[in-house]
């Protein structure tokens, strides 16, 4: 089933009507017309189908038969994946498979080791949404896993999120992986490529964070940060 995507204040009891961006990949790219299915899905766990009614130049209005469960269910595990900005498009790969994983939220650091310069952040933020977007529309997602504007390692570390369990993946100095009861929060942060500076894991440990090693394997970060959001979806979530 084609998806498409629109905020709730485009929905009404029986009428959503997508924007100029969504009604360009209706009418350019996958040629729907009037009296075609779609399913529309409003970012907040609410999916919809629906028979397209007018496509315009600038926007489309679609008629809504039923609300209907969306095709991949959320993730009992509410976690939010800290991870540091990674150079080129490495970092595009992780917001992907964050989203697969049904990661709630992504939180981009700053790191002493980051090869990634705070100039254009908002602009790297912005194209990490869209692909976000497209990585909901494709595996099946209602709800939009949000993304932070970037933040340095130090001030977030502060406060990492209430009532969360926080875990520290590193390759060096850690534990092993606890067990944790189902229905916490969780937030994993993990490192940019290089690892950890000394400072940065003796503020993970003076802030009580668990700080964790996957063995003695070596991963690339983008590795690591999707690996640790799939150990912990299937230890906690739904990947099992």
């Amino acid at each position: 089933m084609r998806r498409f995507f629109a905020p709730r204040d485009n929905i009404d009891d029986s009428v959503i009507t997508l924007d100029a961006s969504e009604t360009r990949h209706l009418r350019d790219v996958l040629r729907l017309k009037k009296g075609d299915a779609a399913n529309v899905f409003d970012g907040t766990g609410g999916e919809y189908s629906c028979i397209v009614d007018a496509v315009e130049k600038q926007d489309t209005r679609l008629t809504i038969l039923e609300k209907v469960p969306p095709s991949a269910p959320e993730s009992p595990l509410e976690l939010t994946l800290a991870a540091c900005q990674l150079p080129g498009d490495k970092f595009d790969l992780l917001v992907q498979k964050a989203v697969e994983l049904g990661v709630k939220r992504l939180v981009p650091l700053y790191s002493i080791r980051t090869e990634v310069r705070s100039s254009g952040a908002e602009r790297r933020r912005g194209r990490w949404e869209k692909i976000a977007l497209g990585a909901a529309k494709q595996c099946g997602r209602a709800t939009l896993m949000s993304i932070d504007a970037p933040v340095a390692f130090a001030d977030f570390a502060i406060s990492p999120g209430a009532d969360s369990t926080v875990y520290f993946f590193s390759e060096r100095d850690g534990q092993k992986l606890p067990p944790v009861a189902p229905g916490k929060k969780i937030t994993a942060f993990v490192g940019p490529k290089g690892g950890w500076d000394d400072s940065e894991i003796a503020l993970a440990r003076e802030q009580d964070f668990a700080i964790i090693t996957l063995g003695g394997r070596v991963l690339r970060a983008e590795t690591a940060a999707i690996t640790f959001a799939a150990i912990l979806q299937h230890r906690l979530g739904d990947v099992n």
